[in-house]
């Protein structure tokens, strides 16, 4: 077992955000999370790494309970890359992509090869190898978030955890993106807004509405024009892509 969730509940201002979820991402597999806008995905994902206590429910971590692990024994394992960067402005890439040794050295340990050489790793698998000492500010959302990419690869983590990671990625760098977590060859949960790039990169997709787990299982399964007029409110057609082998959905105007 690597990161699962059983029956979560979580509220917020007397309304019910994440309604007894249940689901497990299976080791060195890609889970996709996929919803309408306001389904709780991202309060989901924040429940499933810590950053939210639960209020009810279980959330594991190599089948130990989240709560009961500290930051830094989470951090040594599961890495986070959140839909929007707080980063302060004033910093490199490179200084932003450093965080994530954090985890794994203490507060007066010396920088080291092995350091630096994760940070060089991640740089060059995100593309932005060139760019190290280029200042956060003057970098495009895109950019930032390949940043952030790299930052958590340089936990080395078993388990990743994506909130809209191809979010303001143009086409080529949303597929870079998901190539590169999906080869990575560890547990990944991720959340997207486009079926076509779950279908396409999802060994499972587990469907969200209303903080509810309506379906779960394979694209092949999952992905039909059922399930989406259902949740998603719009006419499709589902066939098989003939490029891929994959689900490939085709909309239609109500």
């Amino acid at each position: 077992m690597t990161l699962a969730a059983r029956d979560l509940r979580w509220e917020a201002g007397g309304r019910i955000i994440v309604d007894g979820v249940t689901l497990e991402a299976a080791p060195g597999r890609m889970l996709g999370l996929v919803g309408p806008n306001g389904s709780g995905k991202s309060s989901l994902l924040r429940l499933l790494c810590g950053l939210r206590k639960v209020r009810s429910g279980v959330v594991s971590l190599g089948g130990t309970n989240i709560g009961a692990l500290s930051r830094q024994a989470v951090a040594r394992r599961l890495a986070v890359v959140e839909q929007h960067a707080g980063t302060q402005s004033q910093v490199t890439v490179e200084d932003v992509v450093r965080l994530g040794r954090s985890p794994h050295r203490s507060a007066l340990a010396p920088w080291s090869e092995v350091d630096e050489a994760a940070v060089a790793g991640a740089l060059e698998r995100v593309g932005l190898d060139a760019r190290r000492d280029q200042p956060w500010e003057t970098l495009s959302g895109g950019e930032r978030q390949r940043a952030q990419i790299a930052r958590a690869l340089t936990q080395e983590p078993s388990e990743l955890v994506l909130d809209e990671p191809t979010n303001h990625l143009d086409v080529r760098h949303q597929l870079d993106a998901l190539t590169l977590v999906r080869g990575l060859g560890v547990t990944s949960i991720v959340a997207l807004h486009d079926l076509n790039l779950a279908a396409l990169f999802c060994d499972e997709i587990a469907v969200l509405a209303e903080g509810r787990l309506v379906r779960s299982g394979t694209p092949e399964a999952v992905l039909n024009p059922e399930m989406i007029a259902e949740v998603f409110g719009v006419c499709a057609e589902v066939r098989v892509s003939a490029l891929s082998g994959r689900p490939h959905i085709e909309y239609r105007p109500n």
